[in-house]
C-alpha cells in the first residue's frame, strides 16, 4: 500500500484528491491538508509515500516544498497553472497534473508512480522461449546525436552508448545517461527517430528505452538498474518480440 497525502490550499481540491485515493486499489489515505508546512511535517516524519502537491500555495509553494522535502517521497504535481511543468520535472517529480483533474488522467499518474515505488523482484523471471534467428543489432560504438539544449543554440552530443532511457515530458524529453540527466526541448517521437531500433524501443506512451540496458522484465514492468519503467499495452508484444530475438 502506498500510503498518500493531498496538499491543496483549496478544501474542495484536496477533498476531490481525497475521494480519487480511495477509489483506487494499492493506495492508503494517510492525510489531506490545506496547509503545506503540515504536509511537510508529515513527510520529514516519514508518514507519506506519495504526495499529491499544489503548486501554488500561501506560506509555502509547492517548488519550495519539493526542495525541502528531498527524496523522502515521490510527489504528483496538481496545478492550474502549466508553466511551472519543467520546473517540476526538474525535482524530479512523477507527474504532472493540470487541473480540472479528470480521474483516468489521475489514474494514469498514480500507475505510474506505482511502477516506480514497486520493489524489484528478487530472483529474475524464466527465460523467453528463443526465437528461430536472432535479429541483427546495431552497432553503438561510435553512434552519436545532438540534443537541444535549454538555450535556442545550444546543442549536446550524447553518445548512444550512454542512453539508458528516456521520458516524454509534454514538448520536452527527460534524457537518463550514464551519470547525468539531460532536458531537451523536442518530442519524445523526434528523438525515436534520431535512434537506432533496436536496441532503442518505446516500451510506453512516455518511454523510450534501451533494451541493452535492461536488467529485469517482469510483466508490465522493466528495470533498467533499479529504476522500474511501465510498459504499455500497446508496445508490450514488440518489447517481447525483440527480446525473444535476442536471447
Amino acid at each position: 500500500m502506498l500510503r498518500c497525502i493531498a496538499v491543496d490550499d483549496e478544501a474542495y481540491a484536496s477533498r476531490l484528491l481525497a475521494a480519487y485515493i480511495q477509489k483506487i486499489p494499492g493506495l492508503e489515505l494517510a492525510g489531506t491538508t490545506t496547509n503545506p508546512i503540515e504536509a511537510l511535517q508529515w513527510v520529514q516524519e516519514g508518514r507519506a509515500d506519495l504526495v499529491f502537491l499544489d503548486i501554488q500555495m500561501p506560506e509555502l509553494t509547492g517548488l519550495q516544498f519539493l526542495k525541502l522535502c528531498g527524496n523522502r517521497c515521490k510527489v504528483i504535481l496538481t496545478t492550474a497553472y502549466p508553466e511551472y511543468a519543467l520546473e517540476g520535472y526538474e525535482h524530479d517529480v512523477v507527474d504532472y497534473l493540470l487541473k480540472p483533474i479528470a480521474f483516468d488522467r489521475f489514474l494514469r499518474a498514480v500507475q505510474k508512480a506505482q511502477a516506480l515505488l514497486a520493489p524489484a523482484p528478487p530472483v529474475a523471471p524464466p527465460p523467453l522461449p528463443a526465437a528461430a534467428a536472432p535479429a541483427a543489432s546495431v552497432p553503438m560504438a561510435n553512434g552519436y546525436l545532438f540534443v537541444k539544449g535549454e538555450s535556442k543554440n545550444k546543442f549536446l552530443r550524447v553518445s548512444h552508448a550512454d542512453i539508458l532511457y528516456a521520458e516524454a515530458l509534454g514538448n520536452y524529453v527527460t534524457l537518463f545517461v550514464a551519470g547525468q540527466r539531460l532536458i531537451t526541448y523536442q518530442t519524445l517521437k523526434e528523438l525515436a527517430a534520431q535512434l537506432p531500433q533496436p536496441p532503442f524501443l518505446r516500451v510506453h506512451k512516455s518511454f523510450l528505452v534501451s533494451v541493452d540496458k535492461i536488467s529485469m522484465i517482469d510483466g508490465n514492468t522493466v528495470y533498467i538498474g533499479e529504476q522500474a519503467i511501465p510498459v504499455g499495452e500497446t508496445y508490450r508484444d514488440s518489447l517481447y518480440r525483440l527480446v525473444r530475438e535476442r536471447d
